[in-house]
């Protein structure tokens, strides 16, 4: 069991690249969440090349964390990716 009461495993962090200036950074999820929040945008690439945009998500006990969406369909795209 996580710290959070959850049996999930969870991002603690993500490694970003903005689109406009190819900048790179780490952000914590829980920093994430509130920038998606405030209306940030934030995307990944799937399989297919789509570019599935990151959405807040909360569990059911209560953890925000972001999560892949497009189409309507959720996706774990983010746990499939590298690790850094």
């Amino acid at each position: 069991m996580l710290s959070d009461g959850t049996l999930h495993s969870h991002i603690e962090s993500l490694r970003w690249i903005e689109d406009g200036t190819g900048d790179v950074g780490d952000t914590s999820r829980s920093l994430m969440v509130d920038w998606v929040e405030r209306g940030g945008y934030a995307y990944t690439f799937d399989d297919s090349g789509d570019k599935p945009r990151l959405v807040v998500r909360t569990s059911a006990a209560g953890t925000k964390y972001v999560q892949t969406q497009a189409d309507g369909i959720w996706k774990d795209n983010l746990l499939a990716l590298p690790r850094f």
